[in-house]
């Protein structure tokens, strides 16, 4: 590719809305131009990057035995009911409506169409294990899209889907895509974890999510630098800090805390160590008659240590939450525990109350909390004497420092951009939607399924924000628009040049290395500086002055500082060995 006969588009500055390098970096390179809030044209720098991610996740999808599709962006409203994900999915499952007034949605995945497709065809255990894929536009109404490519609403997914005829087989096509993943982000040349994750709104159990690891990631990982361990922090298990309950010494004591609603603060006035406090969470869970009609909210108090945070995703687990939570509403705590947020504890509470105590507050002694009375605290509290024996589960964020949940060594926190993800989701929707097979005794039995999906535009963004400095991007060379980019300098006057330019060029091509020339009539300075903001990782500088030396200069994008002279009779071996060819 010659520059003249490209499109290139560079900008000194991102706009003002651009939030995150990955963002500010891709507009400014002209990959990406907004076209609506979470909305995006792939411009033909961008798209080259988007289309080498396809290619390899295509081949190792293909390596591992998956079978290519592609199904509709615009699926009918009645699979979605049939799922009953109509009514769960949400305000982010956009919907619409056809000249007719018939319902659709825009996808924002296929588990529906594609359980669709395997009823339909797949009618024997002879046609077992089948896995489906695409790569395809989905939609997804993101209250808040930001982030560009990172949280989009319009965005290129691979999603796919397994058919097996047990739960064996099931886990069988879950090992094969895991390694297929992994296979798919050494390529792309990222540094990844995989974690164990919590399902979600997928459904299913098994999971495991794939992170690229960046400081400026949105999710929090757990891992344990002596061990393979690692998950989300949504699903890394916390124990007790504590090595057990230490028996009582002190008698409870109600005392006055004055405008003292946080923990930080009645452990100071109080002179107390904030390690003995107790905070109490009200959670909420809205429940009907058999009519429908609402009935007052089911209430959770949940007890933490002071230091600790409480994990929303542990807590949808309860019993009494499994439907849905809510955090309760002032009206709601004051009309059950007689006092405002601030002053609340276990003591005392309504037996319609569940109480839960985090696996550290259960094996607390002497610990302080909540009065239920505004301005008031109690302090040597005691559970089996004071107040019953709460029910105990995990319900803290782990922190760095605890007990990795594989018993090997303690736990590191880092962020993550989760760019992947595979789940075992057994018959969750097949059950849903009838799609069943023939045995070899001819009876019916329930497919077993598995889903597994790659953010391909997502992919762009973690990238760079995984690999960039001060001046632009760094790609790794398997994903970036051009591996090689040769900088001439007087290309349009100094005929040497222009021979030796075109001639590596050529030859670079004819080695099969995705290379572009820059013909640009511009000062070196600039074609530099937009290179360099571009991210091609190898970079070739061709002038009169070192032409007469018989070399050029070489510069790899990850070290611009240290450029090498390469005889000009040697540059092609040379390239093609930094390409690891």
């Amino acid at each position: 590719m010659r520059a003249r006969s490209f499109f290139l588009s560079t900008l000194k500055e991102a706009p003002a809305d651009a939030d995150i390098v990955s963002q500010q970096f891709m507009i400014r390179a002209g990959m990406i131009k907004k076209l609506a809030a979470g909305v995006y044209t792939y411009m033909p720098l961008g798209l080259r990057t988007i289309r080498k991610i396809e290619k390899i996740i295509r081949e190792e999808m293909d390596r591992a035995g998956a079978v290519e599709l592609l199904m509709p962006i615009v699926q009918p409203a009645e699979l979605w009911q049939e799922s009953g994900r109509w009514e769960k999915y949400g305000p982010e499952l956009l919907r619409i409506k056809d000249r007719h007034g018939r319902d659709f949605v825009i996808q924002p995945t296929s588990e529906e169409v594609v359980t669709d497709i395997a009823r339909q065809e797949i009618k024997s255990w002879r046609q077992l294990p089948v896995n489906f894929y695409h790569i395809q536009t989905k939609f997804r109404d993101e209250r808040r899209p930001r982030f560009g490519v990172m949280r989009g609403r319009e965005f290129t997914m691979k999603d796919a889907y397994s058919f097996d005829r047990d739960e064996a087989g099931a886990s069988r096509s879950y090992d094969i895509m895991f390694d297929a993943y992994q296979k798919i982000f050494r390529r792309l040349g990222l540094m990844f974890r995989a974690v164990r994750a919590d399902t979600g709104a997928i459904g299913g159990s098994r999971s495991h999510e794939f992170q690229v690891i960046a400081d400026t990631g949105e999710d929090l990982i757990a891992y344990a630098p002596e061990s393979d361990y690692a998950a989300n922090i949504e699903l890394a298990e916390a124990f007790s800090v504590l090595s057990g309950r230490e028996e009582a010494k002190e008698t409870m004591e109600k005392r006055a805390t004055p405008g003292k609603e946080k923990c930080e603060l009645v452990a100071e006035y109080l002179g107390i160590d904030l390690l003995r406090c107790v905070k109490s969470v009200v959670l909420a869970a809205d429940r009907t008659d058999e009519k429908g009609d609402p009935l007052p909210a089911k209430i959770v108090l949940v007890l933490l240590r002071a230091d600790h945070e409480l994990n929303e995703v542990k807590a949808g687990h309860l019993p009494e939450l499994k439907e849905g939570f809510r955090f309760a509403t002032d009206e709601e705590i004051v009309a059950t525990f007689g006092s405002k947020p601030g002053y609340l504890g276990p003591v005392g509470v309504s037996e319609d109350v569940a109480v839960y105590a985090d696996r550290t507050v259960a094996d607390m002694s002497d610990f302080c909390c909540g009065a239920n009375e505004e301005g008031f605290h109690l302090t040597g509290v005691n559970f089996g004497r004071d107040l019953p024996e709460p029910q105990v589960a995990d319900l803290r964020n782990v922190v760095e420092g605890d007990r990795s949940p594989d018993g090997k060594g303690t736990l590191k926190l880092q962020r993550g951009i989760e760019v992947g993800h595979v789940f075992y989701l057994g018959t969750k929707y097949s059950e849903a939607l009838n799609a069943t097979y023939l045995d070899e005794n001819g009876k019916p039995q329930v497919l077993q399924m598995g889903c597994y999906g790659i953010g391909v535009t997502r992919l762009a963004g973690a990238a760079i924000e995984q690999n960039h400095d001060e001046k632009g991007i760094i790609w790794p060379a398997s994903i970036a628009p051009f591996e090689v980019v040769i900088c001439p300098m007087n290309y349009a006057k100094s005929e040497a040049v222009r021979e030796a330019a075109d001639k590596l060029y050529e030859d670079l091509k004819a080695r099969g290395v995705d290379v572009i020339l820059d013909d640009r009539d511009m000062r070196p300075g600039v074609m530099f500086a937009d290179w360099e903001l571009i991210g091609v990782p190898h970079r070739v500088v061709i002038g009169d002055r070192g032409l007469k030396e018989g070399a050029v200069e070489y510069a790899d994008r990850r070290n611009l500082a240290e450029k090498v002279m390469v005889k000009t009779d040697e540059a092609v071996d040379f390239l093609l060995g930094k390409l690891g060819r």
